[in-house]
């Protein structure tokens, strides 16, 4: 006894672990963010380490220049950051016009004068943004204050690498996910691939004995009820019918042949046949524009496979009583566009994005691959389009097919 795939959004021939797969993703996160975060403490750390010591240099600078007229104020800066060469410095005077600088590589370039200045001034803007100036107070042996000094200061090269490190390494990590998730994906439709054509060839297989045996048991019908012309003119169709089946079948995974065929004609030839298997209570009617000279690069065979699959289910869902209108389209770009409308039990919004899931059914019995085989058919093998255009609740649904003219 077969067993009908489950109505679920995510069924698929061959299901996923989601649950391990978001754990890994939230791990991933966490680790992400855990380095975000350490590193920025890093970063603040450092930055409060390059401040005092800007800081104890200044203070220095104000004690020996207040005990010594002859001060070198750089000899000071030079032993106070001399285990650190990276820090950005600019000594000014009150004016805060620059006076001496250290670990300025840019400004090494320029000669002294006015180029070099220049530079500086718009350095001390930049250091005015990054961190607010520190005074140094100048007093006489009285204790009368004389002058001031500015030192100015902004992070180091290493603290500034330190700081968007980690967004590059995130952005690193984010990109190697990626391609992870890429390939497995592409790893995925491979295995799927080798799913359907293996299922559809041993179909095709399955198929061609009792094909066989009916044809060789029409012509014995033949023979022996010679009166029954009628009735067995339809048994010829029907297997007629079993035989595009089952090469249906056997073409998938095989490259089909497209040509240039009109469309209204194909879909009238498929109407025709389902109006003699299909409800008495179901109306089929085809409508083209602007005429129906609309000719589409298709596999007749295979065209003719969606577009039944779309009018079955359009019976199933109507319960065998309502209309079914087929819509022939010129579209831009030289495409066909072939809209398969019907007035059924339509379909929630919530399942729209999932119909062509394989697996996905809302019916009773039924494996859930019509429209997974349709959607194939037409988008990988006509390089065309298949969706949901529009469906309503106990309204209908209507889906459109876009071909390459």
């Amino acid at each position: 006894m077969r067993k009908k795939f489950k109505e679920a959004t995510g069924n698929t021939l061959a299901p996923l672990r989601p649950h391990l797969k978001w754990l890994v993703v939230g791990f991933a996160i966490v680790i992400s963010f855990g380095s975000i975060l350490y590193t920025n403490s890093l970063v603040e750390q450092i930055r409060d380490r390059e401040q005092r010591q800007i800081e104890i240099y200044a203070s220095s600078l104000e004690f020996l220049a207040n005990e010594s007229e002859n001060v070198n104020f750089f000899l000071i800066l030079d032993e106070i950051v001399a285990a650190n060469h990276s820090i950005p410095v600019i000594l000014t005077d009150e004016n805060e016009e620059p006076e001496d600088f250290r670990n300025l590589e840019k400004a090494e370039r320029y000669t002294p004068g006015d180029d070099r200045m220049n530079f500086l001034r718009s350095e001390i803007q930049l250091m005015k943004e990054a961190h607010p100036p520190i005074e140094v107070t100048l007093k006489d042996d009285q204790d009368n204050i004389y002058g001031h000094k500015y030192i100015f200061y902004k992070n180091s090269f290493l603290l500034n690498q330190l700081r968007y490190y980690p967004y590059i390494q995130l952005s690193v990590i984010g990109l190697f996910g990626v391609v992870i998730f890429m390939v497995l994906n592409y790893i995925k439709r491979v295995e799927q691939d080798r799913v359907w054509v293996g299922l559809a060839k041993e179909t095709a297989h399955q198929l061609g004995t009792p094909l066989s045996s009916l044809m060789a048991w029409s012509e014995y019908f033949k023979d022996l009820y010679p009166d029954q012309k009628e009735a067995l003119l339809e048994f010829d169709k029907d297997v007629d019918r079993l035989k595009v089946i089952t090469d249906r079948f056997s073409s998938i995974g095989s490259e089909p042949q497209l040509s240039l065929v009109n469309v209204a004609d194909a879909i009238d030839e498929i109407v025709i046949y389902l109006q003699k298997r299909l409800s008495t209570k179901i109306n089929m009617t085809v409508s083209t524009f602007p005429n129906r000279e609309i000719d589409g690069r298709i596999n007749p065979s295979l065209f003719a496979w969606v577009i039944e699959n779309l009018c079955k289910n359009a019976a199933d869902a109507m319960e065998g009583k309502g209309s079914i209108h087929i819509s022939i389209l010129r579209a831009n770009e030289g495409r066909v566009a072939v809209d398969v409308q019907d007035t059924g039990k339509g379909i929630a919004k919530a399942k729209v994005k999932n119909v062509f899931r394989p697996g996905f059914t809302t019916k009773k019995r039924g494996w859930g691959l019509g429209l997974t085989l349709a959607k194939r058919i037409i988008e990988q093998y006509h390089q065309g389009k298949i969706f949901v255009k529009h469906s309503e609740i106990n309204k209908g649904t209507t889906f459109r097919i876009y071909l390459n003219g």
